[in-house]
């Protein structure tokens, strides 16, 4: 009896968009140069926000890069990064128009909130306001409704970067979309590799993409994140399991990759950056045995392991989540005690959230693409403002100068602050 064998599942191209650069090259440079993207907001006035500072992504136009230019009146910033991103990443892989099956092409996407801005309701909730007036709210319905753009919700639609991707590469096959928070970018990977393994597809154009930088994004935040305080010194503010370290750093990007199938990215002389040997996801409930305790991603981290067929001390580096909050970086280190036992001890870590701070679901895709182009060049970047050691949290955090990679396999993890987690093991080929 024949045994089943999954098909191989590779990376074949890579679109990023980040505070630390837009493609490949410049977000690799940032990396190995150790710049942050952490700055003062200049957006936008700061006087009166909790948090003063952000990363946030420069230089960016959207016309630069995407297809159907009529679209961007739809595209809230969130979209317009996660699409752009993607035909980055479609170019990268050198799959040109025409060459795929658009039934066998689908796209699976990680999506949070979107924020509606101010200036898009300020016409309508400014409009003959007084708060005196005790028929303000009846007229809403009747007169001010009709001064919000009809398509307005569109922007807001955490689906739509997946529509979007889809009719801009002709992509017919499925298309899907993830909401959950931060860790959205490496489960809708593990449902696009299942996509592809159950023969659906032959290619899957799979990222994630959010913004967060917006006042009310900052000032929600505020009130159930902790948001770091370092207004005189923001490239110090977000410091990933330092014993100093007082909340993380609102941030935006987005990355996506392109997903083969292996003998089909080999049929066409594709230039592969890794194989994605497996994905492992999990939660860590609510119970007095689980509680802070990390379990969801002890699970995630077992399950990508148990797939990928890799024991810890194979595992070349982590690519940690790192959010610089004081509870979330002691769950992640007991978690990897945990899973990972004494191996833990000598499997390097990086934290590429103190480069870009944290922003929801563009998070893990834009830290994965870190750890993908550390496989292609062979180097391993610096965590930033790694000073005092937290002896709560003992790992081999790489700091101070970049590291040779030991071997060609990496693990990603991200876990949000409720829970869900998912890890996933690469191995650069």
């Amino acid at each position: 009896m024949s045994t089943f064998q999954y098909p191989r599942v590779v990376i074949t191209g890579l679109g990023v968009i980040s505070p630390i650069g837009i493609g490949k090259v410049d977000f690799w440079n940032s990396l190995k140069s150790a710049r942050s993207g952490v700055d003062f907001l200049n957006s936008m006035p700061t006087h009166s926000l909790p948090s003063k500072f952000a990363a946030e992504v420069k230089n960016f136009n959207p016309v630069d890069y995407l297809y159907n230019k009529k679209f961007l009146k739809v595209m809230s910033r969130d979209i317009q990064l996660g699409v752009c991103a993607a035909s980055i990443a479609m170019k990268d892989s050198g799959i040109l128009p025409g060459t795929v099956d658009p039934q066998r092409m689908g796209v699976e996407f990680g999506a949070g909130r979107i924020s509606s801005t101010p200036d898009e309701l300020v016409g309508a909730a400014s409009h003959g306001s007084d708060p005196d007036d005790e028929e303000m709210f009846t007229r809403w319905g009747e007169d001010r409704m009709g001064r919000i753009c009809p398509l307005w919700l569109l922007k807001q639609l955490p689906n739509m970067p997946a529509c979007h991707v889809a009719i801009e590469h002709n992509a017919q096959g499925p298309n899907n979309t993830i909401t959950s928070r931060e860790s959205s970018a490496l489960l809708a990977l593990a449902e696009a590799m299942r996509t592809i393994e159950r023969r659906a597809a032959d290619v899957m154009i799979v990222g994630a993409c959010s913004s967060m930088t917006d006042p009310l994004d900052i000032a929600r935040l505020n009130l159930f994140e902790s948001l770091s305080r370092r207004d005189g010194d923001p490239l110090r503010a977000c410091r990933p399991f330092d014993r100093q370290r007082d909340g993380t750093v609102v941030g935006e990007g987005a990355a996506v990759f392109v997903l083969e199938e292996y003998e089909h990215a080999r049929a066409r002389g594709a230039d592969i950056y890794a194989e994605l040997l497996g994905v492992g996801a999990g939660c860590d409930g609510f119970n007095s045995e689980t509680t802070g305790a990390g379990t969801g991603l002890m699970r995630a981290m077992n399950a990508a392991m148990r797939r990928s067929n890799v024991r810890p001390d194979e595992i070349g580096h982590i690519n940690a989540h790192g959010k610089s909050t004081q509870p979330d970086d002691l769950v992640e280190a007991r978690a990897y005690h945990q899973s990972l036992g004494m191996a833990v001890e000598k499997i390097p870590v990086t934290a590429l959230s103190s480069y870009f701070g944290t922003f929801d679901a563009g998070t893990g895709a834009v830290e994965l693409a870190g750890s993908l182009m550390a496989l292609r060049h062979g180097e391993l970047p610096v965590t930033l403002n790694y000073e005092y050691p937290d002896p709560g949290c003992p790992l081999n955090v790489v700091h101070r100068q970049t590291m040779p990679l030991r071997n060609s396999l990496a693990m990603s993890v991200n876990r949000t602050s409720i829970g869900q987690s998912a890890a996933c093991i690469i191995r650069a080929l």
